[in-house]
């Protein structure tokens, strides 16, 4: 799998029209429209997929097959390798800062660490408790520690040096759904089935915030703005809302994004890079976008059969955007 320099497919493509290595968004996007390519190859629905980290030129995605794919985002836009291992479905998967490794967690209660382009499983971990979400701490000298969300109220932090279980922090009371780090990963935010948002110091296992209010409803996806300042988060009463995410973790009254139908469903909603759209699939396997000033419903489009349970906006493309279905397929639209 190298090429005549000796690069894995790790590698970010360079011949591309848009550079992939740029850290600049792009100037300003637009609505997709069209369906341009699927990638077919997951016999059961697919539960979560993930770019390659700053370059976004490969797709990692996770599956109800028990199986986890890698996929090249351009180019040929082949399947790269087939990662087997779980016994059950697979819930999430994460990547480390620099793509060589990253965690998948299952249904069989196992959380494992793989080899991204050789496909080796590194190593395994389990509390006998099924892991809801997994995150790798995002700073670079903890890349070796990582959480993981799971079924008994509790978030687990783990060395992927020694397997040792480091810290736990248990505080909900309920099953824990999302991790995501803010605050230049000094800090990160969880939501749970008990219906509250609770932000945590990093290592410190009492939440410093606990946000609950008697209208608030479970909030099982949750995706952090390009710009750092915002959560968005998809509320199971068929809203998304808008959490700022310094300081005081503030509700943004203004921002709230209706008109698709997600209860019950953690359907995992994105940003565009330049902060002018949200995006969302929904229950029906439509996919939603709005206009992120004035929150006006912008479009929609029938992209999958069964559930759209995620979307992500290429981070380097002004319209392109790729979501998954319970279907198994995983679309590219522009």
């Amino acid at each position: 799998m190298y090429d005549y320099q000796g690069r894995s497919y790790l590698h970010p493509p360079q011949d591309l029209e848009v550079n992939l290595r740029s850290d600049e968004p792009p100037e300003k996007c637009f609505i997709p429209k069209k369906h341009i390519h699927s990638w077919s190859g997951h016999s059961k629905g697919v539960s979560c997929i993930r770019l390659f980290p700053k370059s976004g030129h490969l797709l990692l995605s996770s599956s109800m097959d028990n199986k986890i794919k890698i996929w090249e985002v351009y180019n040929k836009k082949s399947m790269v390798r087939t990662y087997i291992g779980h016994k059950h479905a697979v819930r999430d998967v994460c990547f480390n800062n620099d793509g060589t490794q990253f965690l998948s967690a299952a249904y069989d209660r196992y959380i494992k660490l793989w080899d991204t382009e050789t496909g080796a499983c590194i190593s395994r971990f389990t509390n006998r408790k099924v892991p809801y979400c997994a995150k790798f701490n995002p700073d670079e000298d903890k890349q070796h520690i990582f959480v993981a969300g799971m079924s008994d109220k509790k978030i687990v932090q783990w060395d992927t040096r020694s397997g040792e279980i480091v810290q736990e922090y248990d505080r909900h009371l309920g099953a824990v759904n999302t991790i995501t780090f803010v605050d230049e990963n000094r800090r990160f935010v969880t939501t749970s089935d008990d219906k509250s948002l609770r932000v945590w110091e990093w290592d410190i296992p009492v939440d410093f915030k606990y946000i609950a209010e008697p209208g608030m409803h479970s909030m099982p996806a949750v995706t952090l703005s390009p710009n750092g300042k915002w959560l968005g988060c998809q509320s199971m009463d068929n809203k998304i809302v808008i959490y700022g995410a310094h300081n005081r973790f503030r509700l943004n009254r203004k921002k709230e994004f209706k008109g698709h139908m997600v209860a019950g469903y953690a359907c995992q909603m994105d940003f565009s890079p330049d902060m002018s759209y949200v995006v969302s699939g929904d229950a029906d396997g439509k996919l939603f976008i709005w206009d992120w000033k004035s929150t006006k419903l912008y479009s929609k489009i029938k992209a999958h059969d069964g559930v759209c349970i995620s979307c992500l906006w290429l981070p380097h493309e002004t319209s392109k955007v790729i979501t998954a279905g319970w279907d198994g397929l995983i679309k590219l639209w522009d």
